[in-house]
């Protein structure tokens, strides 16, 4: 039997802020509300679902608030964003094994006014969002208490083998604020930095990343809408066909650091869902117009990277000098800003952006784009041209 191939019809977010000044229900329902709108379809289509673990919203208040009348289908990816490609594998699975018809992939945070990621929250059993793993126990007594101190000490380790020190993170944060100036979208609009901005930034975890280093605190919702590419003939917009996307979850990996595996220098999810992406379509590296890679830290771009195949270990710092990532380069790097220069809807901003990109829609257009490659790490996917 042929395959009945997934693809996202529709895209929906709300602006993004410091302060939304509404619930994160409210702006999980108007981000689902404008991706129904953007596809032509009505909240009665929806009967599938996924978000994250730690989103607050439950599905049931989802559905009151909605009018959705029958769902069939939900989930919740774990490992925060690191998993915010996984709703897209979720929705692809149950759309094309007839689970569901209408699947939404959500996320609303109010990050910024209420709960902080940036900020440490020193009860593990709190309702503090992004507490809930029993990790912190570890971590927190010895002063390992934020995402930047995780991210922090994996960093470290990639910096000593390769000689690197902050000022070779700098182009990525440059670049990134170069693209959100002219993304209406981003926060950072008209905004961009310089490689002495990035400098005279304060530091948050000495020695390796300053203030300029970190994507940002963000309230807003994104959502996305996954469909049939049949059904989808009939909808209101040119959709996004999901080539594929997987999940990859090694033996040692916590929820939100690496700091069991072997190696700490090697991006170990990142290279297997590479391994499945590629195996699966056919694509590679040379095959991609542009990378959304996950950039809650500037280091974390060179992980991709390199776990990506667009360079080798230990090469990336010296591909991003060479100018691979501007917009007219060989990668351009997210267009939209990403979460440093857009916002920080932990990666579903990712998405939209590509989803854009692949329609021709994009406020930073790159041409004849027909590959998207999406990597967070423990979760990739490849949207391509239908």
């Amino acid at each position: 039997m042929k395959r009945t191939k997934a693809v996202i019809a529709g895209i929906g977010q709300t602006e993004f802020s410091k302060d939304s000044g509404r619930s994160e229900l409210q702006l999980a329902c108007e981000a689902i509300q404008l991706a129904l709108d953007d596809a032509g379809l009505r909240p009665a289509d929806v009967d599938g679902m996924s978000t994250f673990t730690i989103d607050n919203n439950e599905d049931v208040d989802i559905v009151r608030s909605m009018g959705i009348e029958a769902l069939r289908f939900s989930s919740r990816t774990p490992h925060g964003g690191g998993g915010s490609m996984a709703t897209i594998a979720h929705g692809m699975a149950a759309v094309e094994a007839g689970l569901c018809n209408t699947f939404v992939c959500f996320r609303a945070m109010n990050e910024r006014s209420e709960a902080r990621f940036g900020i440490a929250h020193m009860a593990p059993n709190s309702n503090n969002k992004g507490s809930g793993s029993g990790f912190l126990e570890w971590s927190m007594p010895f002063g390992a208490a934020t995402p930047a101190a995780w991210t922090g000490i994996q960093a470290q380790a990639y910096m000593h083998r390769y000689g690197l020190t902050n000022a070779d993170f700098a182009p990525i944060s440059v670049q990134l604020r170069k693209n959100a100036a002219t993304n209406p979208l981003a926060w950072y609009y008209e905004k961009p930095i310089t490689l002495e901005d990035h400098q005279n930034s304060r530091w948050i975890v000495e020695p390796v990343f300053r203030l300029l280093d970190c994507c940002q605190e963000s309230d807003g919702g994104v959502a996305i809408v996954i469909t049939t590419e049949e059904r989808a003939r009939d909808l209101r917009q040119k959709p996004a066909r999901i080539a594929h996307a997987t999940q990859s979850i090694p033996f040692d990996t916590e929820t939100v650091t690496n700091f069991y595996h072997k190696d700490l220098t090697v991006f170990d999810s990142g290279v297997r869902c590479a391994a499945e992406l590629y195996g699966r379509t056919g694509l590679g590296p040379r095959d991609i117009q542009i990378g959304m890679l996950y950039d809650h830290f500037t280091i974390a771009v060179f992980w991709h990277l390199e776990a990506m195949g667009f360079c080798k270990p230990g090469e990336a710092a010296a591909f991003v000098k060479d100018g691979h990532l501007a917009l007219d380069g060989s990668i351009p790097l997210s267009p939209n800003g990403g979460l440093i220069g857009e916002a920080y809807i932990h990666g579903m901003n990712l998405v939209t952006e590509a989803v854009r990109q692949i329609r021709g829609t994009a406020a930073n257009q790159v041409a004849n784009v027909e590959n998207v490659l999406l990597s967070a790490g423990m979760s990739g996917a490849i949207l391509s041209r239908c």
